[in-house]
């Protein structure tokens, strides 16, 4: 006998949903903005805290992610307690991010998912719980900031009760 598997829901990406876990990088009359370049550019600035942690290094790298099928089982979550990170997808199609708060290692209970779209980027804060990279349709490339330093930053979990992200129609 199969047992269903809990779903989990799946929000769209705001600033305040997404808050307790670091910040959404993207084009914004919320954010701070102004003209630069003699009128030629706008600039959103200090979109992110890049917090490369002790000793560390702000670095920048690329991750081509092969596009996960939906529905989609939820085994394991991750964190980089040294530092944070930021994903900024550079093909503009959607993705999905699942976090839970930063601490002890997440109950399936503590996740949350959101649809991010093609035009919003996130910074995970240092130790904040998250699956890794969930691309949607297509392989996909985004820019990474993160840290390169000494000592571990990289922590995986199993969860101890599988959790299924549901199927969306995009």
């Amino acid at each position: 006998m199969t047992t269903a598997l809990r779903q989990l829901h799946i929000e769209p990406l705001t600033r305040e949903a997404f808050a307790p876990y670091g910040e959404v990088i993207e084009v914004s009359d919320a954010a701070r903005h102004f003209t630069i370049n003699d009128g030629n550019t706008e600039r959103y600035h200090d979109l992110a805290h890049i917090d490369p942690g002790p000793d560390g290094r702000a670095i920048v790298s690329i991750f081509r992610g092969l596009a996960r099928t939906l529905p989609l089982p939820v085994t394991l979550m991750e964190r980089h307690p040294r530092g944070s990170q930021a994903f900024v997808p550079l093909q503009g199609r959607p993705y999905l991010v699942v976090v839970a708060p930063a601490g002890a290692p997440p109950a399936p209970d503590d996740l949350s998912v959101f649809l991010c779209q093609g035009n919003q980027g996130v910074n995970y804060a240092a130790g904040v719980w998250h699956h890794p990279l969930l691309a949607l349709e297509a392989t996909s490339d985004f820019l990474i900031i993160d840290r390169s330093g000494p000592g571990d930053n990289c922590d995986v979990v199993p969860l101890p009760e599988t959790r299924e992200i549901p199927a969306l129609d995009l």
